[in-house]
């Protein structure tokens, strides 16, 4: 993808601060950082989002993002993270090439990105029983 910011990070055309990099992903500082210690996970394959991707990049992701998290709590004393990740548009995704947050938190840091309730708006049976059928 010859206008893809990550795919340009990957190859080095764009500058970046590489925490940790492999065969399959690079971790990256964000330059929009949420917290001290926002980093990005990245595939180096091109792929759009969760959909598309492959089992192994996907597997690969989780064990970097464990060993990111606990580099975060080691090195910067972070008392927790979140993982975030964006798939399709009207999931908020912004860059249309797979990637994770991670996010070190940090105790009273005035953070807040979790969901609003809506248990009032939706069938939770209903929607059980079309997913597992």
């Amino acid at each position: 993808m010859s206008d893809c910011v990550f795919c340009k990070i990957m190859k080095n055309e764009i500058p970046s601060f590489v925490v940790f990099e492999d065969d399959l992903v690079k971790v990256i500082m964000d330059i929009n950082p949420v917290s001290e210690g926002h980093l990005l996970i990245i595939p180096k394959k091109h792929f759009e989002n969760i959909f598309d991707a492959d089992k192994e990049v996907l597997e690969r992701i989780n064990v970097v993002a464990q060993k990111m998290s606990i580099l975060c709590k080691e090195k910067l004393n972070c008392t927790g993270v979140n993982i975030l990740n964006a798939s399709g548009k009207d999931a908020q995704q912004s860059v249309f090439h797979l990637h994770y947050h991670i996010v070190p938190r940090y105790q009273k840091d005035g953070i807040d990105l979790w969901f609003p309730n809506n248990k009032d708006k939706i069938d939770t049976k209903s929607i059980f029983e079309k997913l597992k059928k």
